[in-house]
């Protein structure tokens, strides 16, 4: 059972983000920091195990992403604003601090060093650029479809095209998620926030090589971690950031998947520490 100092060490904070919107977090742990960002239908929830592991080496700000969980959002949404959140985050743990993203939160921490946010390190798993030309990559009308979908009223549907389309998971896989009715609430409650990452993940799914020149203010020392039980595409997709940041390396971490940081954190977090500790 944690003591009544560690429960106090993880209460939830806040802070205001360049645009006022107020963004929820826990801290945990003491050292060098790390700001953890989620993927797509995700919250700090989903990293809570991950934070915990980090902790015992890190001071580590497990938050929820702009209209996710306790944090507020706003009328209007742009990738900056969520790196604007990032910024936010570092300058409360001092101004400068390591990053681990996964997924789509990958991509976003990577945009949050190239903006110049005080990063120290990447720590990156399965950023899903579609980078070859035979991979496949979402549907053309994502956005317009999801976008579509949630006018509508039907979050739900929102997610299960999501899954499907985008995440490749097959149609039986999500119809028993329904029968898991706090799981799937969550998920649904989370919907409206699809939009954020298919912006944050803009051209990059096309089958066309990275841009350099788009990620050239990435000059931090970064590591890109994939699964050995995904699909290729990820590992293509890793080396090739690898091939364009200056200070990049690729691991495979046998025996996971794309929702390795979910299910098997134990497994992931040596990787995170061993790199972050530099």
């Amino acid at each position: 059972m944690a003591t009544a100092r560690e429960q106090s060490s993880r209460a939830e904070a806040r802070v205001r983000s360049a645009d006022g919107t107020e963004i929820a977090f826990e801290q945990s742990g003491h050292g060098p920091a790390v700001v953890l960002v989620a993927s797509a239908l995700a919250d700090r929830s989903d990293t809570a195990k991950l934070a915990a592991l980090l902790a015992r080496h890190f001071t580590v700000i497990n938050y929820d992403r702009r209209g996710r969980g306790a944090s507020g959002d706003a009328a209007a949404y742009a990738p900056d604003r969520e790196i604007e959140d990032i910024a936010a985050l570092v300058e409360h743990v001092g101004g400068s601090a390591s990053l681990f993203g996964s997924s789509s939160g990958a991509v976003l921490a990577l945009r949050a060093a190239a903006a110049g946010v005080g990063v120290e390190r990447l720590a990156l798993y399965e950023p899903p650029f579609v980078v070859a030309e035979g991979d496949d990559g979402p549907p053309t009308d994502l956005a317009q479809r999801i976008t579509a979908l949630l006018a509508e009223g039907r979050p739900g549907d929102a997610v299960k095209y999501f899954m499907t389309e985008v995440q490749g998971m097959p149609g039986i896989a999500v119809f028993f998620m329904k029968l898991m009715p706090k799981i799937w609430a969550n998920l649904t409650g989370l919907a409206g926030t699809l939009p954020y990452d298919i912006a944050i993940m803009g051209d990059t799914q096309q089958g066309k090589p990275l841009d350099a020149e788009e990620w050239k203010g990435v000059a931090v020392p970064a590591r890109v971690l994939t699964g050995g039980k995904s699909p290729a595409a990820f590992r293509r997709a890793a080396l090739a950031v690898t091939e364009i940041l200056p200070q990049a390396d690729h691991r495979t971490l046998p025996g996971l998947n794309h929702g390795a940081v979910v299910m098997a954190p134990k497994k992931v977090a040596p990787e995170i520490i061993e790199f972050l500790k530099g």
